[in-house]
């Protein structure tokens, strides 16, 4: 009979932490949190010192009653759950759940699930460290205040369903400052020149780029600058001023964390965050392998740590010096530096064991899972492997005073690229610049100008999304994940072709949060906040000091809210148009997709069709109303109401203005307006009038 029990969260994990012990241990899986604040009601006792209230989920009676019947069995019980917050607090209510207070009861963690870890934590097996628990329990009464303390009043002024969250608010924040930059952004012209230039012997020109005039750089800015500067060449004899040649060393990578494997899967494999964690819990609890059962394949994947352990960095080393060579297994480890905590509980994402190909395994994993394994696998290796050698040469070439440049690199030493690249590793070679002096002799075949316009910053992706919520300290690895799941699933967002965009319906919550709850939605505070997180984790913070200083403010902020807010409580508009059905004047109702018109003799009368709004300018094409609308995942347009007989469409508010260099119309950006051609360029500052009715609207 078995004398010692294991406890672990996932069914996956029990098959691969059984096989690496023997029959006196027995291996139960807790499937995940067992207790939790209950859903109906707030669960936090403000009055009585912010106690916490827990009650068992509902659906885990069976499984709680299986491990106690586990339990009486045993001699010992060991809980090994995740190795982070969360997993110490699911180890701490088990405790309780399982009424193990006068059990022998040991917590152990593991890295990765291999035999060695599996009985090296059993050997260093500890009490549960309630610092950590605290941590949990801090984050979770907050989330809990937030949540059930602000969105009932977004239910009463927009709508039910909708919530709000500590971070996913901040979370859409970020995003909605990013439409509304680019909203506002105003392109700026430039132009760039290159000179063709024939080399002596050779048959290809060599492209040289305009760089400045006297050894400055300069930006050519308009036509006119260009047309002088062309003059000013003309005829002009071009010779080399100096050649250089050097040495360029570019580093290996840093091993994967959670937000670089999200950030990296999402460019490289197309994988939403959500994918790629789901994929990289698979790997982590065990796959499948043919001839070795269940394995766990990755270290553990909720981490911001780039460090690596003696034992995985030895045998990094052994395996790239027998496959690669000596010269290859030369990079020592590189650490990151930030200005962020960094959580160091564990390593970084990495194969549990680096001689595990993974074409090896190809067959005993899904295609998914596969890609995921092989980018890990890819990094690990890069990461211990010496750098990358470039030979470079830099050439300047001088004409009336003007300077031209050409640069060129040739790798010289592969290093880590032999094993992984990324896009800005791939460099184009120019081999016309070997052989070339200062002697050399030029002769000028063209001059090729180039009109260009200055791009806003881009739209955020899931995988930028992650990468400025880590750099502004907003959430941590378990976070990023299930805050974006949550925004989208809200429709507070949407994504297009990787990109993602603010719905109205976003824009309505956002706008109410920046109003009514500032500093919930402040990323400063909310990095501040997880900063007291981290002090509850290290022992520095009390956490319930943490719940005392936030909730008044909290509390004063709602009932704020709820007398100044109601105001703003959204009434059906009259539209202009008439039911068909029965008469009457439609009304304009907001749905899961956005607007529509509805009959409101509901329910006698269910009549409803798509609403469009009118902006009050006539389509350039066919001269009937320009209407805004909405593409299936709700990012906002503007196009003929004739559609699909016209297919006009702008993503830019048009007005009734035309422009004056070209005559196309023209297009609402801040308080500028820019022409809807963009080989025009045309921009001029909005009239006054136009100005007003947009601030109007915005009200």
């Amino acid at each position: 009979m078995a004398k010692y029990l294991v406890i672990v969260e996932s069914p996956a994990k029990v098959k691969t932490v059984k096989k690496f012990l023997g029959p006196n241990y027995e291996v139960a899986a807790s499937q995940g949190h067992v207790r939790d604040l209950p859903r109906s009601v707030l669960g936090i006792d403000v009055e009585n010192d912010f106690e916490p209230r827990y009650i068992t989920i509902r659906g885990k009676g069976d499984i709680l009653a299986n491990l106690r019947k586990e339990v009486k069995k045993a001699e010992k019980v060991y809980l090994a759950t995740d190795p982070d917050r969360e997993g110490e607090a699911i180890s701490w209510h088990l405790l309780f759940a399982l009424k193990l207070e006068n059990k022998k009861v040991y917590r152990i963690t593991f890295n990765e699930i291999t035999k060695t870890a599996v009985k090296e934590s059993l050997k260093n097996a500890r009490e549960i460290n309630m610092d950590l628990v605290d941590a949990q329990q801090a984050r979770r009464c907050l989330d809990r205040m937030v949540g059930y303390k602000i969105s009932p009043v977004l239910w009463a002024k927009v709508k039910r369903g909708l919530s709000a969250g500590r971070v996913q608010s901040v979370a859409l924040r970020i995003i909605c400052d990013r439409e509304e930059e680019i909203a506002a952004f105003i392109p700026e012209e430039y132009w760039t020149l290159d000179a063709l230039l024939k080399v002596e012997g050779e048959k290809n020109p060599l492209i040289a780029k305009y760089y400045g005039s006297g050894g400055e750089k300069r930006t050519i800015s308009s036509r006119e600058e260009m047309e002088q500067i062309k003059k000013e060449l003309a005829g002009a004899q071009y010779h080399i001023e100096s050649v250089k040649s050097g040495e360029r060393v570019k580093k290996a990578p840093l091993p994967f964390t959670t937000s670089t494997l999200q950030q990296e899967a999402s460019k490289v494999l197309n994988f939403s965050t959500q994918k790629t964690m789901r994929l990289a819990q698979q790997l982590y609890e065990g796959v499948e392998i043919k001839g070795n059962g269940t394995t766990g394949i990755i270290s553990y994947l909720r981490t911001d740590s780039t460090r690596i352990s003696e034992e995985a960095e030895a045998a990094a080393k052994v395996f790239i010096t027998e496959k690669y060579g000596e010269a290859y297994a030369a990079g020592t480890e590189q650490e990151r530096k930030t200005g962020q905590k960094i959580q160091d509980a564990h390593e970084a994402i990495r194969p549990t064991d680096i001689a595990r190909l993974p074409l090896d395994i190809k067959d005993s994993l899904s295609r998914d899972q596969f890609r995921l394994y092989q980018l890990i696998w890819k990094r690990f290796a890069a990461s211990r492997m010496a750098a990358a050698v470039y030979e470079t040469t830099s050439v300047k070439i001088d004409a009336a005073g003007h300077r031209f440049t050409v640069a060129a690199s040739k790798l010289k030493f592969d290093g880590f690229l032999s094993v992984y690249t990324q896009e800005e590793d791939k460099e184009e070679e120019n081999t016309l610049i070997r052989g070339i002096t200062e002697a050399t002799k030029l002769t000028l075949s063209s001059l090729e100008e180039k009109q260009h316009f200055t791009q806003p910053a881009p739209h955020y992706t899931e995988a930028s999304l992650v990468r400025a919520m880590e750099e502004l300290g907003i959430g941590r690895p378990s976070t990023y994940a299930p805050t974006i799941t949550t925004i989208l699933a809200r429709r507070y967002i949407v994504k297009e072709n990787k990109n993602l965009y603010v719905t109205e319906l976003g824009e309505v919550v956002n706008n109410m949060m920046k109003e009514a709850f500032p500093s919930i939605v402040d990323v400063n505070f909310t990095a501040t906040m997880e900063a007291l997180l981290d002090g509850v984790e290290e022992g520095t913070v009390k956490w319930k000091t943490v719940l005392e200083n936030f909730y008044p403010d909290l509390q004063e902020a709602v009932e704020k809210a709820e007398k100044e807010l109601a105001e703003v409580e959204i009434a059906d508009e009259l539209s202009d148009e008439f039911c068909e059905m029965c008469g009457r004047q439609m009304v304009i109702k907001y749905g899961p997709h956005g607007r529509f018109l509805a009959c409101p003799g509901f329910p006698e009368c269910r009549n409803t069709k798509p609403y469009f709004e009118k902006i009050g300018v006539a389509c350039p094409k066919c001269g009937k109303d320009i209407v805004l609308k909405k593409t299936k995942k709700g990012r906002k347009y503007y196009g003929c109401i004739d559609n699909p007989d016209c297919d006009f469409m702008v993503w830019q508010k048009p007005v009734d203005v035309k422009c004056d260099r070209c005559g196309a119309i023209m297009l609402q950006k801040g308080n500028k307006l820019v022409c809807s051609d963009e080989t025009c360029g045309f921009v001029r500052d909005m009239p006054k009038e136009t100005v007003q009715d947009a601030a109007q609207a915005q009200k």
